[in-house]
């Protein structure tokens, strides 16, 4: 049974963790269903990293720390009592628990109920460990604007501490005199024992009534709003008049002569008005809409509905407005419209099975036997390997799943029992916040596999080459190639094709032993640097060498020589002189940027300058050379630097005498 105010479990998808709500009213529609208006919470899964980023570091203390002190004060005992310390994996699971109040609301069917919850607003004094103990709990502290995308703390923070305790001053004996100014502490606006008696006050004050009434008559906003005598009248009866005689009473000594000239001075009667009368009929509209929506939060009320009013103006119309006709009108008509409206409805337990679920009930225990699926993976939560039934969790390629305790713990918290980086990747997947510029690195290596390829196939490969061309498309992987009409070609040429045996090329080879061998030479000879990491291959690791250099008929003296002279020879516009020009016609191709989240391993081949300013010496059929055979090694022919000009010596000094010829 669910009533109004509850807070219960929403099931959207089968896949994503139920939606926290609380229950606000239950309308039957007109086909005979049930609709819930709720109050969304949300998650931490569903609001933005930069809005988890503030409310860690704008969390109360005990969210933060998880180290504040309590001060309890019995007379004379004080007694201190810390947050117990939590371990990482119960820092973990208590972010789960945590969520966010909103304003917003939404309809939602009552079928859809699965369960009711517990939410509470934190309180510096709870125990967070006692939210882990209890199932179905959560707590919150502030609240989250979807619209606006901001998150606000719920109310004011708690003061708790020996430094917010009010210093209370030593008790002054009887032979001691207070020192202090009276007039400094308080100020005095009535006193009981005056010389007049009530029924001179009472007169008084229907004296002072009289003259608000006609101060109304005279004034022409208030005759506008009050027309009539009895509303001007009960205009002036209300407590801003009867203030406002006391407080002339006070000032004048209590006598009542002067009090009198004072209400009615040689300008004219004085006018005193309360918020009630400063309002226009619009505003009191204004003021009824916004309090219809945000409740008594007169911030949100004055900043969006009437800025142009003070918080104290707000503040004291509100509880005027209570004592009139309105507000006790609109409290029959809602408390009417709530007796014809719904107060409970029962949902009967859900128990279809999920989409999600791999192997059926009954199976055996530690097998994953549904298709697609490895045999033998063990949860990504508790990473067990047997349960009584397996669901499938994340992305479909990852082939992830989960155990029956922590399927309902995900579904229920929205996480894992375990903190691991694979599901960051699947919160992203909440429909609350854009994973759009997000490059996370899976924790989770994807699944290798192998493309085998059929007889018709590398036989379509022969004898449809001209159609194929197997070249063009091993340099353009991303075009789609037509394997129909590959097909039905083949199948026409195969009768015609000749009978005998085709040749293969055969390939030499290494063995995997000398692979492995190679790789393991290398890992120890290269320290693992970040140079090493980045780059796809060091300049000093290019395939040329000198004796490569004197093979292309580049001479030893030469080289040194244009090494020593600073770098390559190159034109002012980075390209080399002759050798290797690019053509006017020749396409420019751009770089592409290799995305992290598309890379299948972290390791990333940025080229370096002197990779870049080598690959400006190879010709385009060289370049093509080198991209379709990566295992050979790479020749580069290096153009001949330019021949210094001599510089011819002059001697500095001479015992020769200089002649001159004409």
């Amino acid at each position: 049974m669910y009533r109004v105010g509850d807070y219960v479990y929403f099931e959207n998808s089968s896949s994503n963790p139920y939606l926290i709500r609380r229950i606000e009213e239950l309308n039957k529609t007109a086909n005979g269903n049930v609709e819930a208006k709720v109050v969304c919470l949300f998650r931490r899964r569903d609001i933005s990293a930069n809005l988890n980023t503030l409310a860690d570091s704008n969390a109360s203390e005990p969210l933060a720390s998880h180290s504040y002190v309590c001060v309890c004060i019995l007379g004379d005992f004080e007694e201190e009592s810390k947050q117990p310390s939590m371990l990482e994996q119960q820092k973990h699971q208590l972010k789960h628990r945590e969520l966010f109040l909103s304003r917003q609301f939404e309809s939602l069917p009552a079928t859809h109920i699965r369960g009711k919850c517990n939410v509470t607003l934190l309180n510096e004094t709870d125990v967070l460990t006692g939210y882990l103990e209890r199932e179905d709990c959560f707590f919150y502290s502030l609240v989250f604007d979807p619209v606006q995308k901001t998150l606000l703390a719920d109310q004011g923070e708690i003061r708790v501490g020996s430094k917010y305790q009010a210093e209370i001053p030593d008790k002054l004996d009887e032979v001691d005199s207070d020192s202090r100014v009276q007039e400094k502490l308080e100020t005095k606006v009535w006193d009981p024992n005056n010389q007049l008696k009530d029924p001179q006050i009472d007169q008084f004050l229907v004296v002072a009534r009289a003259v608000g009434t006609f101060a109304r008559a005279l004034d022409c906003s208030s005759s506008i709003r009050q027309p009539s005598l009895h509303m001007s009248a009960a205009a002036a009866s209300r407590d801003i008049t009867l203030f406002h005689a006391m407080d002339t009473l006070q000032k004048n000594g209590y006598d009542l002569a002067k009090a009198m000239s004072t209400l009615v001075p040689q300008g004219g009667p004085v006018l005193c008005r309360d918020e009630m009368e400063e309002w226009s009929a619009s505003e009191a509209m204004l003021f009824e809409e916004a309090l219809e929506k945000y409740g008594k939060d007169f911030n949100d009320i004055r900043q969006d509905f009437l800025p142009w009013k003070s918080l104290a103006s707000v503040v004291q119309f509100y509880y005027m407005w209570k004592t009139t006709d309105r507000y006790i009108q609109q409290k029959r008509l809602k408390a009417a419209e709530a007796d014809s409206k719904l107060k409970q409805v029962y949902i009967p337990t859900y128990t279809k099975p999920n989409p999600n679920q791999i192997s059926a009930p009954g199976s055996k225990p530690g097998m994953n036997g549904a298709t697609g699926y490895q045999k033998g993976l063990s949860c990504e939560s508790c990473h067990t390997a047997q349960s009584q039934q397996w669901y499938a969790w994340g992305p479909p390629n990852m082939q992830c799943r989960l155990c029956a305790s922590c399927w309902i713990y995900w579904k229920k918290y929205g996480g894992l029992k375990t903190p691991t980086q694979l599901e960051g990747e699947v919160q992203g997947m909440s429909p609350f916040t854009s994973s759009a510029g997000r490059a996370k690195l899976l924790a989770k290596n994807r699944q290798t596999f192998i493309l085998q390829t059929t007889k018709l196939t590398r036989i379509a490969r022969r004898v449809c080459q001209d159609i194929l061309q197997s070249h063009r498309a091993a340099r353009r992987p991303y075009a789609s190639i037509n394997a129909n009409a590959v097909k039905a070609e083949c199948m026409i040429r195969l009768p015609k094709a000749a009978k005998g045996a085709m040749k293969n090329r055969i390939i030499p080879r290494p063995s995997l032993i000398n692979i492995v061998k190679e790789l393991g030479m290398a890992s120890v000879n290269q320290p693992r640097s970040t140079s090493a990491l980045l780059g796809k291959r060091p300049f000093d690791n290019v395939s040329i060498t000198y004796k490569d250099a004197v093979e292309n008929s580049v001479h030893r003296s030469k080289l040194s020589h244009w090494l020593q002279a600073g770098g390559h020879s190159l034109s002012t516009n980075g390209r080399p002189f002759a050798l290797g020009m690019r053509a006017a016609t020749q396409s420019v191709i751009k770089r592409q940027k290799v995305s992290q989240g598309d890379a299948p391993n972290p390791v990333v081949f940025v080229a370096t300058k002197d990779t870049r300013a080598l690959r400006k010496h190879l010709t385009q059929a060289e370049m093509r050379r080198a991209a379709r055979k990566p295992h050979l090694p790479v020749r580069i022919k290096l153009p001949v630097p330019p021949r210094p000009l001599p510089v011819p010596i002059i001697p500095s000094s001479t015992s020769e005498p200089i002649v001159l010829e004409d």
